[in-house]
């Protein structure tokens, strides 16, 4: 899907009575962080044109990719009722250090808060809340410089702070561009953190219609 670009330089997927959609670019904040240098975010330019706006959701600043609004406080109810209780597909799409050899698997460790090391988390066999990855191989590529390195489609069935980008690390996959998990030489073979939240699929909470969300991976 082609996003129509709105003011604010707002990538706009889907708008109706009830919900807005759009595709976030890398390194926007979904949200204002802590200081006047960290106001400028998704949230804040889409309340600018929509004010019945409602967060629902968020995506790490790092990644790119399709993010839901509600419109107004019932309809916020409804979505985030529907992302508890896992009735929201999540598609995404990543680059990752090292080719895969199977075709396809299934990621499922505890992900919890690397206290000393915030705003890191870890996979915590003791404390850590489940967490579930699917993943599926989409092709072997090579970086370029030469490193190989594999593009994956996943499908997390939970949603943990930085789950996808934990996990692919645990399995010693880390994610291209990731400055948080990756050793450097990885973080190094992108100029951003290659992933993107492709698609999402859910029953509109006020029509019932089947909904698919996209936009295509940048990379």
């Amino acid at each position: 899907m082609c996003p129509e670009v709105a003011p604010g330089g707002l990538h706009v997927l889907h708008v109706d009575a009830h919900l807005l959609a759009f595709d976030k670019p890398g390194g926007l904040l979904s949200v204002p962080g802590r200081g006047a240098d960290k106001q400028d975010c998704l949230a804040a330019r889409v309340l600018a044109q929509w004010p019945d706006a409602r967060v629902v959701h968020r995506l790490d600043q790092a990644t790119s990719g399709v993010i839901v609004f509600a419109r107004g406080p019932d309809m916020q109810r409804r979505l985030g009722a529907a992302f508890e209780q896992r009735r929201i597909d999540k598609a995404y799409i990543a680059i990752v250090d090292g080719w895969l050899a199977e075709a396809a698997g299934l990621i499922d460790l505890p992900v919890g808060a690397d206290w000393p090391n915030r705003p890191r988390q870890a996979v915590d066999h003791l404390n850590g809340k489940p967490a579930r990855t699917r993943w599926r191989l989409l092709e072997h590529l090579l970086a370029a410089d030469d490193a190989p390195c594999t593009r994956l489609a996943l499908a997390p069935e939970t949603g943990r702070t930085h789950q996808l980008r934990v996990h692919l690390q645990a399995v010693g996959h880390p994610i291209l561009g990731d400055t948080l998990y990756a050793p450097p030489e990885t973080t190094a073979r992108a100029h951003r953190l290659l992933l993107h939240a492709e698609a999402l699929v859910f029953d509109h909470p006020h029509t019932g219609e089947r909904l698919r969300i996209a936009s295509s991976a940048p990379f």
